[in-house]
């Protein structure tokens, strides 16, 4: 995510007691923030929302699984489990956390190459914090694809079996309740009771599904590096998670053609070939080719 040094006016303190000055008030308005804390970069801008509601590309992913009154994802759906896993790596790549190692001489494809750490510094999340520390820890360095695996459980190797980060989804809904987007209420599902998180503020759904969809319709720009990192991967991430056909439900039939035709030309991309442009991020094109292989 990009850095916060830009925030709406209305995320500024303003003083409305009527015996300022006005030179106070200028003053107050202008006042910038202070500078984001070690750990907490972010590499985007989500105009208008509040530090409160800026959801991570898991929890972008996760909001729009889930289905608005039932508060829980499709039962139907087992891809979602290593799409947030996926989230992750990328996430931590956009924050400057991780990258692959150098590609050599040779060039080595993108699923070959290991998972580095470049900077152990806390993102003040705790699940990227515990998959950072897995990844850190970790030596000899794995791959793209097995972090993925191991990330999720999906490991023959009892070993390994410790580095299942578990309990995601549901620990993901309650950083959403967290931050207002949801609530939570108990279930009952005849032979046994649900914990469930309905939504509870649809303007902030509302506003990623819109995000989605016009970055595919009356914002594409038919190049996803001139598009922002973090939409692209979120467009990617989605699609292999099986959630991006939730954003589109709402379009109608020609502009759901056209959007899904857009996102078919994103699919078709070679990722080796991507991941070698310029101001690219290899670990985005490495958990694409990962889902596309």
């Amino acid at each position: 995510m990009t850095s916060m040094t830009q925030r709406s006016s209305g995320l500024v303190q303003r003083r409305t007691e009527a015996s300022r000055t006005a030179t106070d008030k200028d003053r107050e308005v202008g006042r910038e923030e202070p500078e984001p804390r070690r750990g907490e970069e972010l590499d985007h801008d989500d105009s208008g929302d509040s530090k409160e509601t800026r959801l991570t590309l898991m929890e972008e992913v996760l909001l729009l699984g889930l289905k608005d009154r039932e508060g829980y994802t499709s039962f139907w759906n087992d891809c979602i489990s290593s799409g947030l896993r996926a989230c992750m790596l990328i996430e931590l790549a956009l924050r400057g956390r991780l990258q692959l190692e150098p590609c050599g001489v040779r060039r080595r494809g993108l699923l070959s190459r290991k998972v580095l750490c470049k900077s152990d510094a806390p993102t003040g999340d705790v699940l990227l914090d515990e998959a950072l520390k897995h990844i850190k820890d970790t030596q000899p360095p794995e791959t793209v694809q097995s972090w993925i695996e191991l990330l999720s459980g999906e490991t023959w190797n009892p070993l390994k079996l410790h580095y299942q980060l578990r309990n995601v989804r549901e620990r993901l809904a309650k950083n959403l309740v967290e931050k207002g987007v949801l609530t939570t209420e108990k279930q009952n599902f005849l032979l046994f009771d649900m914990t469930t998180h309905p939504l509870t503020n649809n303007n902030i759904k509302q506003r990623l599904i819109k995000k989605v969809q016009e970055a595919v319709l009356d914002k594409w720009v038919n190049d996803p590096h001139r598009m922002d990192k973090r939409l692209v991967a979120l467009i990617f991430l989605a699609h292999s998670s099986d959630v991006l056909e939730n954003a589109f439900a709402p379009l109608l039939d020609d502009q759901y053609d056209l959007a899904m035709k857009r996102v078919r030309q994103l699919l078709e991309l070679e990722p080796e070939a991507e991941s070698m442009k310029a101001n690219t991020n290899e670990m985005l094109w490495a958990v694409v080719a990962a889902f596309t292989k």
